[in-house]
């Protein structure tokens, strides 16, 4: 298994992909370019949408077009590069705070993480959106965290995963799709430390658990930033493969293709060192592998 180039092209922050099986097109982000992301991946083209405020994640709808979650407030968008309707804001100082990892679950509500800019408050927290019955029904479910990330459920819906990223760790809780609830928080799979003295060349550190996904059936693939992994863990928490990623901080994979059985994954280059960039030039770029098991396609926004 290689991984290859979705495109020669390379972004600051990569994250939130999706595959859009409609338009059978790749979608991400760029957090620090401002920027909305989708690629032909047959033709190896993309094209670059520019945003007023940073993006933390995007998610396609139902009836068509996207909802996009930006520092400043949560929008919605009908058609590419067309106008930002404003849905809602959520509770936090959007000098210090913004929207990071997020997607839909499966009855259409918008999930957004945020991530806490100073890393001094453990302000950082996950909030839903629903917009099913008109008006925008805003719930906060865990906070009390660092950067929001790895958001994921698995296949029957009964299991929420969200990431403190800087903590090294995943949580997961019992979900209700139905009433909305998460129950009985629990430690999925702490992480080990960053080791001090750390430098991209030190091997041993596996990273720290970013963006998510879930295949069918039940494994959760969590991008180790600055790992240069993307680690496979069982529905019990169990390692169960490290597949290695050539950029020192992949962000984000989902599944894609019209079978389900492609990996994509974001990356980053934002802030690296120059001799980082020089061993690992690619990163930034989202990258994709075939793999044997396909996993669950994108949930779409319901409005």
């Amino acid at each position: 298994m290689n991984w290859q180039p979705v495109s020669h092209d390379t972004y600051e922050l990569g994250e939130s992909p999706f595959w859009h099986p409609q338009e059978q097109q790749l979608y991400w982000v760029d957090i620090p370019g401002k920027a909305l992301l989708r690629a032909n991946v047959y033709m190896g083209t993309v094209q670059r949408w520019d945003m007023p405020s940073e993006p933390g994640c995007i998610a396609p709808a139902a009836s068509g077009g996207w909802v996009i979650a930006l520092r400043h407030g949560v929008f919605r968008a009908r058609e590419w590069g067309g106008a930002l309707e404003p849905i809602t804001t959520l509770p936090y100082d959007t000098a210090v705070v913004r929207a990071n990892d997020g997607k839909c679950d499966a009855l259409g509500r918008f999930w957004v993480g945020t991530i806490d800019e100073p890393k001094a408050g453990r302000v950082a927290a996950l909030f839903s959106i629903d917009c099913r019955r008109g008006l925008p029904e805003v719930v906060q479910h865990a906070g009390g965290a660092l950067t929001g990330n790895g958001l994921a459920w698995s296949p029957d819906n009964q299991t929420i995963y969200w990431s403190d990223t800087p903590n090294h760790v995943v949580y997961a809780w019992d979900y209700d799709l139905e009433t909305n609830t998460l129950d009985e928080q629990r430690n999925f799979r702490q992480c080990a430390p960053k080791p001090a003295g750390w430098t991209f060349e030190t091997t041993a550190y596996a990273g720290r658990p970013d963006g998510a996904a879930v295949d069918v059936e039940g494994n959760y693939y969590a991008a180790m930033f600055e790992g240069r992994r993307i680690c496979k863990f069982a529905p019990d928490g169990t390692l169960l493969a490290e597949i290695p990623v050539p950029a020192q901080c992949p962000t984000m994979p989902c599944f894609g293709g019209e079978d389900l059985k492609t990996l994509y994954v974001t990356t980053a280059r934002h802030g690296r060192s120059a001799a980082e960039l020089a061993q690992l030039p690619l990163s930034g770029a989202v990258f994709s592998m075939r793999v044997d098991v396909p996993g669950l396609p994108v949930n779409f926004f319901v409005d």
